[in-house]
């Protein structure tokens, strides 16, 4: 028997070397599901041997296999899963036992603590196809035939093979050991003890796991800590955009200051040409229209005042991003955030004669931009004096 026990310990341990995919698991923490989420039951046929505390130290054979001491037997269980690594479940089997030609109906109930092994060792893994899951448990037996019950003790390894997100197919090993009068009857003392003092019994399953519920598996937990580093870059860049935008209003509105209380016949200053031929952007958000901070609209007063004042042409052109929606999608995005700053210049008092649109579609232009990635820069439209 001890060989037998030998035996099973190394193919376990085998199987689960063969089996146990080699991909790299991220590690990462689950949120806490509800009561209801991660229950699971089983059902499996058996293959039983029993040692009766009576027959030790006898010529029988120790094979499990013998038909004296071993027939099949049926199981089911029912489950939940408190974390991916640890799970408690009941489970009952038995129906017919044999013992030395002996005969007799019994069912055998218990409690089990699961640990899956694969989970706390490697991280979870919803994909994962083979997890390692060690129990052990405590309940009690009836010998109905005999009319006797035992209290048993109970552990063993469940081999489990991921077929769908519902569905596994399992194999599972076990020992339970029951008080010595559970099949014997009496109180048998052949003065050995553990093993030899004990009725046991050891199985072999194959089985089949059905997850219940809406949801199965676990989730991510939310890092927050990466998502507060996200919203402060954010408004970092923010402000740093803010900060810029005022910086290039104050130097424009004095480039206008000194434009307006210069005579009309005055040559045009080098600062006045750069101010007439820089297009100024105007940024929107993404798959959005509507203007996605009006203080763009701010640079934006400065050149419509100066084509109010000169009647001059204003060019506005307008971009989407090629990285999101389709080129169709992006092409009529693209204008119609031309036509909303367009409108923008008609409110300001531009005439819309003096005003031209066109628009590029989807993009892909590195940005230059301080604080803005490519795809932000390329989400927008430019607004330039196109004649003095």
């Amino acid at each position: 028997m001890k060989k037998f026990l030998m035996v099973l310990a190394i193919a376990g341990v085998s199987l689960s070397s063969m089996a146990q995919e080699t991909e790299a698991t991220e590690k990462y923490s689950v949120a806490t599901n509800s009561f209801w989420s991660n229950w699971f039951i089983q059902g499996g046929v058996q293959w039983t041997a029993f040692y009766p505390s009576a027959g030790h130290g006898s010529d029988y054979s120790n094979s499990p296999i013998k038909d004296f001491r071993s027939n099949p037997q049926a199981a089911i269980a029912v489950g939940k899963w408190f974390t991916p690594g640890i799970g408690l479940r009941t489970k009952v089997s038995g129906i017919w036992g044999k013992a030395f030609d002996e005969s007799f109906k019994y069912w055998n109930a218990q409690e089990q603590v699961l640990f899956n092994l694969s989970n706390m060792l490697c991280g979870y893994n919803p994909n994962r196809v083979y997890s390692f899951i060690p129990f052990a448990g405590a309940g009690f037996a009836r010998n109905m035939t005999a009319d006797r019950y035992a209290m048993g003790l109970s552990v063993g390894l469940l081999n489990q093979f991921r077929l769908s997100n519902r569905v596994a197919l399992n194999v599972e090993l076990g020992w339970n050991r029951f008080e010595n009068d559970f099949i014997s009857g009496g109180n048998v003392d052949n003065g050995q003890r553990f093993w030899d003092s004990h009725d046991n019994g050891v199985y072999a399953e194959l089985g089949l796991t059905l997850n219940l519920g809406k949801t199965t598996g676990w989730s991510k937990t939310p890092d927050v800590d990466a998502i507060k580093a996200l919203s402060q870059s954010q408004i970092d860049a923010l402000n740093a955009q803010l900060a810029d935008s005022k910086s290039e209003n104050d130097r424009l509105k004095n480039m206008l200051k000194e434009a307006n209380n210069k005579p009309a016949t005055a040559p045009v200053s080098e600062a006045m040409k750069e101010f007439i031929t820089t297009p100024v952007s105007v940024f929107f958000n993404c798959g959005k229209t509507n203007v996605a901070n009006l203080k763009d609209l701010v640079n934006v007063r400065a050149l419509a005042n100066y084509a109010k004042a000169n009647n001059s042409k204003i060019m506005v052109t307008g971009y989407a991003d090629s990285a999101t929606g389709t080129k169709a999608g992006n092409q009529k995005l693209s204008e119609n955030r031309a036509k909303q700053v367009k409108d923008e210049l008609v409110k300001m008092g531009v005439k819309a004669e003096n005003i031209q649109t066109s628009h590029n579609g989807g993009v892909d232009t590195a940005s230059t931009v301080d604080n803005l990635s490519p795809l932000q820069f390329n989400r927008r439209a430019t607004v330039q004096i196109v004649e003095k």
